[in-house]
């Protein structure tokens, strides 16, 4: 790989979205270890029916208030922490439930399109100290969803400065002893997403096949 990085050190997230249960399990027996759904309504349909523990589940889309509670009973990790009110409802609600460690990543809004969500980057310190007051939070790292190229090479500047950022806040242990996690790319892109230092890469079309928009994963 142009990227000489090893493939133990990056995680897989199969992004399931809008396939059925059954084909989900096909990919989990196939070797998917990491799963990753959009909204959370749709997660609870499936699920169940795929198993709980049959694999590790990730929510990457947006987390409305109102679905929260689902999402800390269905999800291992959440990649779209979007601000410190949301931390700290995630926080109450795992208390709640008896939740003791909820992972999660701030999404950060480097794109600024209008129809994605994300925290601006002077909102990051905020969240952070939001998050350091929690009982149950843990935070992996950041996440990123960049506009959409045909030329993958676009989107490199993006992945960069969410490499940046996580850099100067590893510095300042804002991952605790951990350099913190980046989980950026897509089936477009991933391997320029690589290349900029990615630990996670959320890819879905590649791997389910064609499905919806190409902005989507």
């Amino acid at each position: 790989m142009r990227s000489d990085r090893m493939p133990e050190d990056v995680t897989l997230v199969a992004v399931s979205k809008t396939h059925a249960a059954e084909t989900i399990s096909q990919a989990i027996a196939a070797g998917a270890t990491d799963l990753g759904e959009n909204r959370v309504q749709e997660a609870d349909a499936k699920i169940p029916l795929v198993g709980r523990e049959a694999a590790r589940w990730h929510l990457i889309g947006h987390l409305q208030s109102n679905k929260v509670r689902r999402a800390v009973e269905l999800f291992d990790v959440i990649h779209s922490l979007d601000s410190a009110a949301l931390a700290r409802r995630l926080d109450r609600v795992c208390g709640e439930v008896g939740r003791k460690v909820l992972p999660v990543l701030i999404q950060v809004d480097l794109g600024k399109e209008a129809t994605k969500s994300g925290a601006a980057e002077t909102e990051l310190p905020k969240i952070i100290e939001a998050i350091k007051q929690t009982q149950t939070l843990r935070l992996l790292g950041l996440m990123t969803l960049p506009p959409y190229f045909d030329d993958p090479n676009l989107t490199r500047p993006f992945f960069r400065r969410l490499r940046e950022l996580r850099d100067e806040l590893a510095a300042q242990g804002a991952f605790g002893e951990q350099s913190g996690q980046l989980s950026m790319g897509m089936t477009n892109d991933f391997e320029v997403a690589i290349e900029e230092g990615a630990t996670m890469v959320r890819v879905g079309t590649a791997i389910f096949g064609e499905r919806g928009s190409p902005t989507q994963t």
